[in-house]
């Protein structure tokens, strides 16, 4: 089993900042692409930012200069660090990682979500 624990998010004015972490456990060969995505009512979830095993990175237009993605891959975990937030940043914010499972074996897991409000 593998799980995405993810913690950091909470309430927020306008043009302040939050960081996000979402850590992946269990039957772990290796973590390949991880990713931050977002959703509010109505809407299917978008991708906000992923980054692959070797640090590429890749943001949402919306987010671009805004939020930064980053990893320790040491402790399998992913960062969103969060700046110059706005009100339409609010969602849902889920974590996903493909994970290794053995050689020829790799899965995507979802984090629980965390929601994170920003106030105008």
């Amino acid at each position: 089993q593998v799980q995405l624990v993810e913690s950091g998010g909470g309430l927020v004015q306008a043009g302040g900042s939050l960081r996000l972490s979402c850590a992946a456990s269990g039957s772990i060969l290796s973590v390949n692409s991880m990713g931050w995505y977002r959703q509010v009512p109505g809407k299917q979830r978008e991708l906000v930012a992923s980054i692959t095993s070797g640090g590429s990175t890749n943001y949402a237009e919306s987010v671009k200069d805004r939020f930064t993605i980053s990893r320790d891959n040491a402790k399998n975990t992913v960062y969103l660090q969060m700046d110059s937030m706005k009100p339409e940043d609010t969602a849902v914010y889920y974590c996903k990682a493909n994970v290794r499972r053995s050689v020829f074996l790799a899965y995507d897991y979802w984090g629980q979500g965390t929601q994170v409000n920003v106030s105008s």
